[in-house]
């Protein structure tokens, strides 16, 4: 899902980030706008770590919702996230999902359209009603037919949810996919109480939460919330008494309140700055800093539509122009790293394909293809680069570039930096009105389709036109390509590990070539956390776990 920087999040996960938010301060690493002195104690008033035994967790991701079957922002997917189960969920470090809810992994039919699940017994939601496949089977209509702002991930796929048995569930998709289990471990997708929730577009109960995980809400206000150990839980017990969430009005707060003791773990949202200053602390012994390899990815949208960047040309030479690990040293502060694949590293189906094409900072060779493409210092091309104004990363990253072309290109391209108000950016650039746009995308569930397929799939397109509906016209590129939407269908089918991973391969070596997109850094992930807190850990989609922060 496209996630653009704003002062909250968007999409899945979405409260802004590490890179979101970024302060004038930063400004100085590349212009000459004065520091934010971060280590100013701020005079906002914070609370006190709770002494009942439970963890404080701050944060400035404030919730829209809890109900799991609208929840599409982190903010509120990571609470969903720690008071459910689902089906299946990831060991944290690993993007291999597991069973939860499930005994099993699913049994798949021949055609690839139908699974069957085996479900755990003993299980029971926080009201004590019995959880069962019919419970199951409820959960997911009502995640479809509720029409929230994620149902399209199981409308688009399921045909229809059956309960076999009482243990026993079988669904059918509309066509084949492989990805379908990893869909199943997305947060939303949990078990709810029957007799807490109903069926019916748009009914939706934001400020309560039923499920059946080892958490159950107590308190849910404005600005804190407090969750219980749920003592019928199924599986293994929280090592903690409970967790109370303190949500911070600004990054300036959270920092000040962990620094000063008033949070036990702070997580989401930190600016560069202010982690940089917190890891320079955990080095001296002060706290604990722990880092995880982020799933989101960050990424240049090259409109093939617009003029100059309908000549191949012109969008390899941009490809090979791009300075990573100068982007990640001044606009990032370190704290992410390079990407030479729309796939992230976080899947061994990656391949470093634009390192081994373009390498970096390659300006011998951008301006040999601009030359062939038939432009010159006389007859220059003209590009334009935007992003949303909300985002100073972006701001950074557009100036950067700039820089670098004015200064090494001789003139033979020239950038102009553009931007414009989120909402107009969002709304405008499946329209084609942008050449150059910069974004970020955050996974809706852990595969490698979900960084292919919405990116590059194009149903209704042609050579002449470009994708006139699809995934490559909704992120701006209106990329086409008949042996790309083939291949994006294959790896779809494809259920063995090896076969699929080949396919994978052959789309990126077209993206490569063809360069739609050029991907530009992966997300770091930070938690920091007072010494005597211990067993803090991510999973892959960016959830802090709560079940097993002690201290």
């Amino acid at each position: 899902m496209n996630i653009w920087f704003f002062s909250s999040r968007g999409k899945l996960g979405r409260v802004t980030k590490f890179l979101s938010l970024f302060c004038l301060c930063l400004l100085l690493a590349v212009s000459c706008t004065p520091r934010q002195q971060t280590s100013t104690p701020s005079t906002s008033p914070t609370n006190t770590v709770a002494s009942d035994g439970k963890i404080t967790v701050g944060t400035t991701g404030k919730p829209r919702t809890l109900d799991p079957a609208d929840a599409y922002e982190l903010a509120s997917l990571g609470l969903v996230f720690n008071m459910s189960d689902r089906l299946y969920t990831y060991e944290p470090g690993s993007t291999e999902i597991k069973p939860q809810l499930a005994t099993a992994l699913p049994k798949v039919s021949a055609d690839g359209l139908t699974y069957t699940i085996p479900l755990r017994q003993g299980v029971v939601f926080h009201d004590g009603t019995p959880f069962n496949a019919k419970a199951m089977e409820f959960s997911l209509q009502r995640f479809i037919e509720n029409k929230g702002k994620p149902s399209f991930l199981l409308s688009d796929i399921v045909d229809s949810v059956k309960a076999r048995g009482e243990y026993e569930l079988t669904i059918k998709l509309k066509k084949p996919f492989a990805a379908f289990p990893s869909l199943l471990a997305f947060s939303g997708v949990c078990p709810v109480s029957p007799k807490a929730y109903e069926i019916g577009a748009g009914k939706f109960q934001p400020n309560t939460f039923v499920g059946t995980g080892p958490y159950k809400l107590a308190k849910y206000g404005p600005d804190s919330l407090s969750l219980e150990v749920f003592d019928k839980y199924w599986g293994e017990k929280p090592t903690n008494q409970g967790i109370n969430v303190q949500i911070q009005t600004s990054p300036v707060n959270l920092f000040n309140a962990f620094r000063t003791g008033a949070v036990d773990v702070a997580y989401l949202s930190l600016q560069p700055d202010q982690i940089r200053s917190l890891e320079e602390g955990s080095k001296k012994g002060d706290w604990q800093a722990i880092s995880a390899q982020g799933s989101v990815v960050s990424y240049m949208v090259l409109n093939r539509n617009q003029t100059p960047l309908d000549k191949l040309e012109v969008r390899q030479a941009i490809a090979a122009l791009i300075d990573r690990p100068l982007l990640n040293e001044r606009v990032l502060l370190g704290q992410a790293d390079p990407l030479y694949s729309m796939i992230p590293t976080t899947f061994n189906v990656s391949q470093p394909l634009f390192k081994e094409k373009y390498g970096d900072a390659n300006f011998d060779q951008a301006k040999q293809l601009l030359t062939k493409a038939g432009f010159s210092t006389a007859n220059p091309a003209k590009v334009q680069v935007w992003y949303p104004a909300s985002s100073p990363t972006r701001s950074l990253v557009a100036q950067t570039l700039k820089s670098l072309v004015d200064t090494k290109l001789e003139g033979i391209l020239q950038l102009e930096v553009k931007t414009v108000e989120g909402a107009t950016f969002f709304k405008d650039i499946s329209k084609g009105s942008y050449p150059i746009a910069l974004l970020d995308w955050y996974p809706d569930f852990l595969d490698p389709d979900n960084y292919i397929q919405p990116f590059l799939d194009c149903p209704k397109g042609s050579d002449a036109k470009g994708c006139e509906e699809g995934g490559s016209q909704t992120q701006g590129a209106f990329y086409y390509s008949t042996a790309m939407n083939q291949l994006i269908d294959q790896q779809r089918k494809e259920q063995n590990p090896e076969a699929r991973k080949q396919i994978f391969a052959k789309i990126q070596a077209q993206v490569v070539n063809d360069v739609p997109y050029v991907p530009l850094w992966q997300n770091k992930d930070f938690v920091f956390a007072q010494k005597s807190v211990s067993g803090v850990k991510l999973d892959p989609t960016q959830n802090l776990i709560y079940r097993n922060i002690k201290k």
